[in-house]
């Protein structure tokens, strides 16, 4: 059994995907970002960078006891390799693999996280900020669609690079991005979100509490710095 220390987020939404579509068994533990559960002490223990998701795996492969990831990035590589679906072994479909994956954690999800705080988020709106990081969305999403011009997926195949860019194109309303103007993309983002494992991804979301993202939510996710680290 895998424990997902989980919230409805973009990043929370890649592991909850990859696990529907491997068929992994696992249970959802809640963190309540918005309440400020990410900073307390046992889940710091599990990621130390006071982020969802992390994972807590009962039965690794080296049978030494539970191993604990955090990191979206190595926890879709993880699952992938434990499973032995969607990431290839050959080395150069591995390498296309990786290399669009840590493009997604590296451009794609910072970018737009940093589209999302400054266009919906801020306390003030920085028009510098706003347009630089809607241009570099942009631009960001422009990549993926000359990318797709030729094959289904990002890496030809179905893949946990696909599964980690999808979640952060699903706001892309509220980063204004129109999908018309990506049509190969467009595609793609259609073929995605009809599969059967991303509904039951987002179903989990649904069935989840959440309060509304008020002033209250916002001062714990903006206003932490170094001394929420102290254990």
């Amino acid at each position: 059994m895998i424990d997902l220390y989980y919230w409805t987020t973009p990043n929370g939404h890649k592991i909850t995907i990859a696990l529907e579509e491997l068929g992994l068994p696992y249970r959802v533990k809640p963190v309540n970002i918005g309440k400020g559960e990410q900073f307390e002490p046992a889940f710091l223990r599990i990621s130390p960078n006071n982020r969802i998701p992390a994972i807590v795996d009962d039965g690794p492969a080296d049978h030494d006891g539970p191993l604990s990831l955090f990191e979206s990035g190595a926890i879709l590589t993880y699952l992938a390799e434990k499973a032995g679906r969607l990431l290839p072994s050959d080395p150069r479909g591995k390498a296309e693999v990786m290399q669009w994956l840590f493009w997604q954690v590296g451009g794609l999800g910072p970018m737009a996280g940093q589209n999302h705080h400054f266009v919906q988020y801020a306390p003030e709106k920085i028009p510098y900020a706003i347009e630089r990081y809607v241009k570099e969305t942009a631009r960001l999403y422009r990549v993926m669609d000359t990318r797709l011009a030729d094959r289904p997926y990002l890496a030809g195949d179905y893949s946990i690079a696909d599964i980690a860019s999808y979640p952060w194109t699903v706001p892309h309303e509220k980063q204004q991005i129109h999908l018309d103007d990506y049509p190969n993309l467009k595609r793609w983002f259609a073929a995605i979100s009809q599969r059967p494992a991303v509904e039951r991804a987002y179903e989990v979301a649904r069935q989840l509490h959440t309060r509304p993202f008020d002033d209250a939510a916002k001062k714990v996710l903006f206003g932490h710095g170094a001394e929420s680290q102290k254990r």
